[in-house]
């Protein structure tokens, strides 16, 4: 599953009670504080224990299509903390730690949830920083993700972000492919 890219950070946003603001991280190629303990063991990682096995199992099949069909690879985690670190950082290390996409192409994406820090993060490899802007980022997890994740629907929020960020990567590779 590690194939090795980069990644900067593209959109954050604070699950506060009704509002999220956003906040953006350092463009840096060094990774700030210590490595994140989740270990990548398939394409969700549910750490936090969040998803019904049922609900993994369908995610795990639609991250794995979108790979098959674009190459781009996506893998959902959850943490149950962030080890005292911002989210920012946390997504940063382990997206790069686990070297998500491809090492050429840098295509990688995360979708990080800390619900017991009411927080989400998008990281998104540097190869696909055309397709998903910072602001379509930004706008998946406040139109698609928060307003579920508010509800406490967590597998809600999380199928609707994938399929944001699906349709934000599908369009850029099919133009790419032509």
């Amino acid at each position: 599953m590690k194939l090795g890219g980069e990644f900067i950070g593209m959109a954050a946003l604070a699950l506060a009670a009704c509002s999220a603001s956003v906040e953006s991280a350092p463009a840096g190629d060094e990774a700030v504080g210590a490595s994140p303990a989740l270990e990548l063991t398939g394409r969700v990682v549910d750490a936090a224990d969040i998803l019904s096995p049922d609900y993994e199992t369908a995610l795990t099949d639609k991250l794995e299509e979108l790979e098959e069909r674009t190459l781009v690879q996506l893998v959902v985690a959850t943490t149950p903390d962030l080890k005292g670190h911002e989210i920012e950082d946390y997504s940063f290390d382990l997206a790069n730690a686990w070297g998500l996409g491809s090492a050429e192409r840098k295509d990688g994406l995360l979708l990080l949830v800390a619900p017991n820090e009411r927080k989400v993060r998008i990281e998104v490899g540097l190869g696909l920083e055309a397709s998903v802007k910072d602001e379509e980022a930004a706008h998946i997890i406040r139109t698609a993700i928060l307003p579920s994740f508010r509800d406490s629907d967590y597998e809600a929020g999380i199928d609707a972000g994938v399929d944001g960020l699906i349709a934000e990567v599908t369009p850029y590779e099919l133009k790419e492919a032509a």
